[in-house]
This record gives C-alpha cells, structure tokens and sequence, in this order.
C-alpha cells in the first residue's frame, strides 16, 4: 500500500509540474504568436461575447509595434467605443516591406485576420485596414494586393507610388495627409494639385471628377478639406487634406468609423 500511495504522489507531483501556471491569454499587450511573428488584439468595450465584429488590422509606423497600438488614444481609443476589435501586427525589424509586391508582410497580414477570426466571431463584411506614416504604405501595400475582401481603407500620411498598379482594391479609400509633411512627404499632384495622393485609387475605381466636401473640422486645431469620388465605376474616394505635418490627427479613425458605419460623429 506504501508503494502504491508513494507511486500515487509522483505521478500527480509530476502532472501538476507538467501543467503548471498557464501563460495569460494574448490579449492588449500580451501578444498572440502566429507561427515565428505575432499581432496584437483589442476586443471594444462592452462586447458581449458573441456578436460578430468589426475589423481594424492597423499597421503601425517605423520602429514601433502593436503595443503601442492598443494603448493608442487616438487608436484604440477609437475602435473600442465603437464595437471595432482592433489587430496591431507587429512587423519584423520594427518596421514594413511595402517598396513592391514581393513581400511577405501582405501574407502575413492576411493570417492574422484568419487567426484572429479562430478566437473572435468578425464580421467579414466589415473589414477596415489603416495605418500611420510606413504603416500607412503598408495598408496601401495590402489592399493593393489583397484588398478585395476589404470593406475600406484608412490611411494616414503615407501613400505608395501614384504609378503603382494594383490588382485588387478596397470598396472604399479614405485618405488623409498634410500638405506641410516631411517625412512622408505630401506628394502633390502637377502645378500643385493637392488632390493627386489618392490618384492611383481614383484610376483603378474608375472616378471622374471630384466633389468638395468643404471646410470641416474635429478639433479647433486641425481643420480638413475633403474631396469625394462618388461616381467611380467602382467603390468610392474620400481625401481630407490639412495643413500641418506628420501625426495622426485627433478623432479623425474614429471619424471614419462613425461615416462608415453609419453612426452620427462623434468624439472622441
């Protein structure tokens, strides 16, 4: 019986080491692991467990990672009041491979929506991509080759070439950038047309001539002129340009997300 009882432990002392303390689910800061790489994950406010949700995949900007983004006011702090479930993936080196279409990073992206869609019920439907500065070009990259399935892009301060030619596209470009940006510069059009940085979409979608939306703003701070594209063959073209640098203005993700989701504005 003492051999038993002594065998007994072992085997339970054993298990209970094989077991251990569990490692803490991903979730905010705590990162989901997809194969060597890894993203980031917000679920919004208030979720009830079970009603599919809208995508963000936002692409951070040179040398930062998705920790940054899910603690971002004006990025997570947008997606999370508004029923969006946030994914930040974190590119290798801190930064993206975006200059052509021979990169890994647009299939790497498009695995963590599929992974992301094993933990959480989305809604495919709503599909947004953004990104701020070289994250911005990246969101151009993705949706350039794997936009199809995507509901809208959301890009901030960073274009690809205007030249570029894309094979997919998004329903739906929304474009801001500031005329006074250095680091990725404003690219205006000949004799200055500030409408030239959503050129490429505005071909590839078919638009004639735009629309001024005029002078609107979210802040006393920062004041947009928009132009729209509505009578494309394809999707729709928003350009809001301001006169500042290079940030992330206030309030403007969640702005979009209020337009597209039909929601009256708010802010933040």
């Amino acid at each position: 019986m003492r051999v038993i009882l002594i065998i007994s432990s072992l085997f339970w002392a054993s298990g209970a080491a094989a077991v251990g303390p569990q490692p803490a689910p991903c979730h905010a800061e705590i990162p989901c692991q997809l194969g060597a790489r890894s993203y980031h994950v917000k679920e919004p406010d208030d979720w009830d467990g079970k009603t599919p949700l809208p995508v963000l995949l936002h692409f951070h900007g040179w040398m930062r990672q998705g920790t940054l983004i899910v603690k971002h006011g004006r990025i997570s702090g947008a997606t999370r009041r508004r029923g969006v479930l946030l994914l930040a993936p974190n590119g290798r080196g801190k930064t993206w491979d975006f200059w052509d279409s021979e990169t890994d990073d647009v299939a790497f992206a498009a695995a963590v929506i599929e992974d992301a869609a094993k933990r959480y019920p989305i809604d495919r439907s709503r599909i947004y991509v953004s990104g701020y500065s070289y994250g911005s070009a990246m969101a151009w990259r993705y949706v350039c080759e794997h936009g199809n399935g995507v509901a809208a892009l959301l890009a901030v301060s960073g274009t690809l070439d205007q030249d570029e030619t894309c094979p997919e596209a998004p329903r739906e470009v929304r474009h801001v950038h500031g005329t006074s940006d250095t680091v990725m510069d404003f690219p205006f059009g000949p004799e200055g047309d500030t409408t030239y940085p959503v050129k490429l979409w505005r071909d590839k979608m078919g638009c004639n001539l735009g629309t001024s939306a005029g002078v609107w703003q979210i802040t006393k701070d920062d004041l947009f002129t928009r132009t729209t594209w509505e009578d494309c063959t394809s999707g729709r073209v928003v350009l809001d340009v301001h006169s500042r640098g290079h940030f992330i203005p206030k309030g403007w993700i969640a702005r979009q997300l209020d337009e597209l989701s039909g929601r009256a504005p708010s802010y933040p």
